[in-house]
C-alpha cells in the first residue's frame, strides 16, 4: 500500500494518540447523540460508553491492520436487543453508528495530519473506515431486524399467555392488574369477551390484525390474540366487521376479573352462530334461546319427535303443514299473513294448522306449544344446509 513501508511507526503513534482521546471523544459523542437523535436519550450513558469502546477499538484494529472484519465477525445482537427493547428505531441506530464512525474518522485524520502520516496511507485507512461503516451497518440492520422479529414474537407470546389466563380464569387479581397496565386496559371499564373464526382465505392472524386495527381506529380499547385457531380477546364495544368474512360470539360486558365468564358465553354464541351458518358478530340479544338449541341436542331430539316426526307420514302434505306452522309462528299467529305470504287461501292454512293439531295432539294456542315447536323447528334447521347469503348476516335468525 502507498507509503506503508516507511510509515509503520508514525501509524502506531497516531493510533496511540487516538486511544488517549477515546474517553473525551466518547463524551462528546454522547452529547451529540442526545442533541440530534432523541430516541437515544433513553439509552444510559454507561451503556453508550461500552458500545463506544467496542466501536473505537474495532476501528483502531482496522486502522492498524488495514483489513475489515467479515460481517459474521460483528457481534451486535446484544446491542440490537437493547435498542429494540428501548424503542430505538433501526434508522436511529444506524444514524448513531455513522456518527460514531464519523467521529473516529475525523479524529484519525486530525492525528494523522498532526503526526505527518503518509497521505497515501491516510487515504487507504480512511477507505477502510468507510468500508467498516458499510459492512457494520449491514450487519447492524440485519441483527436489528432479527431482534425486532424476536421481540414481536416474544410480545405476542406474552400477550397470548395473559389473555389465555384472563379468558380461562387462571390469573390472580394481581396478575390481571399488572397485565392491564402493560396492555393498556382500563380496569374501571367493562369489557366483552369475543371469540371469532374467519371464512375463506382470511387466516386467524390476519383477522386478529384487522379487528384490532379497526378497534383502534374507532378509539375503542381491545386486546386480541390467536388462541386455538380462533381470534379471542376482550373489546370495549361490539366489533364492526365490515367486509370481513367472519363469525364471532360476543359475551356480555363485565369487569376484567370476570372476563372468563363472558368468554364462556362468547364460545357458546360462536358455536351457535356457526351451527346456524351465520356470519357477523352475535351476542345473546341476537341469538337468544337459539343458543340452547345447539347446546341441548337431547331435548331438541325429543321435541322433533313430538312435533315434526308425526308430519313425516303425510309425505309432501306433511312438508306443507310444517311450512304453514312455521309461517304461523313467524307471522305472530296471523293466519291471513301466512296465507298471503304462501299465496294460498286462508282456509287452506286453517286446514293445515288443524291437521297439525290432530297429528300431534297439541293446541297451537298454547304458549308451551309455541315455545317447544319453535325449538323443534330451529333444531330441524340445524340439520339442513344453511340457506343464507355468503355475506354478513345482521337480521333475524331461524
Amino acid at each position: 500500500m502507498p507509503g506503508q513501508s516507511g510509515a509503520a511507526a508514525p501509524l502506531e503513534q497516531v493510533i496511540a494518540a487516538m486511544a488517549a482521546q477515546q474517553r473525551y471523544a466518547g463524551g462528546r459523542l454522547h452529547g451529540d447523540l442526545a442533541d440530534h437523535i432523541p430516541s437515544y436519550r433513553a439509552v444510559p450513558r454507561e451503556l453508550l460508553g461500552q458500545i463506544w469502546h467496542r466501536h473505537f477499538q474495532r476501528a483502531l484494529t482496522v486502522l492498524r491492520e488495514g483489513t475489515v472484519p467479515a460481517p459474521e465477525d460483528f457481534d451486535e445482537a446484544d446491542v440490537a436487543r437493547d435498542r429494540v427493547a428501548r424503542g430505538v428505531p433501526l434508522d436511529d441506530g444506524l444514524r448513531a453508528f455513522r456518527r460514531a464512525l464519523s467521529a473516529i474518522r475525523d479524529l484519525f485524520i486530525a492525528e494523522a495530519t498532526e503526526h505527518g502520516l503518509d497521505p497515501g496511507l491516510v487515504v487507504d485507512r480512511t477507505k477502510c473506515l468507510w468500508e467498516l461503516a458499510d459492512v457494520a451497518s449491514l450487519r447492524i440492520a440485519a441483527v436489528h431486524r432479527q431482534a425486532e422479529v424476536a421481540s414481536a414474537l416474544s410480545d405476542a407470546r406474552r400477550r397470548a399467555d395473559f389473555l389465555r389466563g384472563l379468558l380461562y380464569g387462571t390469573l390472580s387479581a394481581v396478575e390481571i392488574h399488572s397485565g392491564a397496565a402493560i396492555y393498556g386496559l382500563d380496569l374501571s371499564r367493562p369489557y366483552r369477551a369475543v371469540r371469532a373464526v374467519p371464512y375463506g382465505d382470511l387466516g386467524p392472524d390476519a383477522l386478529e390484525r384487522s379487528l384490532g386495527s379497526q378497534a383502534r381506529r374507532n378509539g375503542r380499547g381491545a386486546l386480541l390474540t390467536v388462541l386455538d385457531d380462533a381470534v379471542a380477546g376482550v373489546v370495549e364495544a361490539k366489533p364492526e366487521t365490515g367486509d370481513l368474512e367472519v363469525t364471532a360470539g360476543l359475551g356480555p360486558p363485565t369487569d376484567l376479573t370476570a372476563a372468563h365468564r363472558s368468554f364462556r358465553t362468547a364460545g357458546r354464541l360462536l358455536d351457535a352462530a356457526r351451527a346456524y351458518g351465520l356470519r357477523g358478530v352475535y351476542d345473546l340479544s341476537d341469538l337468544s334461546w337459539r343458543v340452547a338449541v345447539v347446546s341441548e341436542p337431547e331435548l331438541a331430539e325429543l321435541l322433533i319427535d313430538r312435533y315434526l316426526r308425526p308430519l313425516e307420514a303425510e309425505g309432501e302434505f306433511g312438508a306443507l303443514i310444517e311450512e304453514s306452522v312455521r309461517g304461523y309462528l313467524q307471522k305472530g299467529r296471523h293466519i291471513r299473513e301466512v296465507a298471503r305470504s304462501a299465496h294460498v287461501h286462508v282456509n287452506t292454512v286453517r286446514y293445515r294448522l288443524r291437521r297439525f293439531e290432530e297429528l300431534t295432539g297439541v293446541g297451537l294456542d298454547s304458549a308451551d306449544t309455541a315455545v317447544e315447536l319453535s325449538w323443534a323447528l330451529a333444531a330441524r334447521d340445524l340439520r339442513t344446509p344453511p340457506r343464507r347469503p355468503a355475506g354478513p348476516v345482521h337480521g333475524a335468525v331461524p
